[in-house]
């Protein structure tokens, strides 16, 4: 029973698979279309600064925000006094 389900799982994502590929093919068409006006290309530097550098410097900025706002707020937080009481 268990080979039937792997056989039926992998028929369906190789079909599904198949479709995708059959489907997205005028999405690698060489003609240009009316109006259609590209920009200059870029860099491997301005790419790599674009996709790679910029989200993970933006990550690092936003989780600074964070743990800094949380310092803030001071050392103890009410779940330990909390539970500080309960031993006492």
């Amino acid at each position: 029973m268990d080979k039937k389900n792997a056989l039926r799982a992998g028929a369906l994502a190789a079909g599904t698979t198949l479709m995708m590929l059959l489907m997205s093919s005028p999405a690698l068409a060489l003609t240009r279309d009316d109006g259609d006006d590209p920009g200059p290309g870029l860099s491997v530097i301005d790419t790599v600064g674009l996709y790679v550098l910029l989200p993970i410097g933006l990550f690092v900025v936003i989780a600074g925000l964070v743990v800094m706002l949380d310092k803030s707020k001071g050392t103890t937080s009410s779940k330990s006094s909390a539970k500080a009481e309960a031993k006492v």
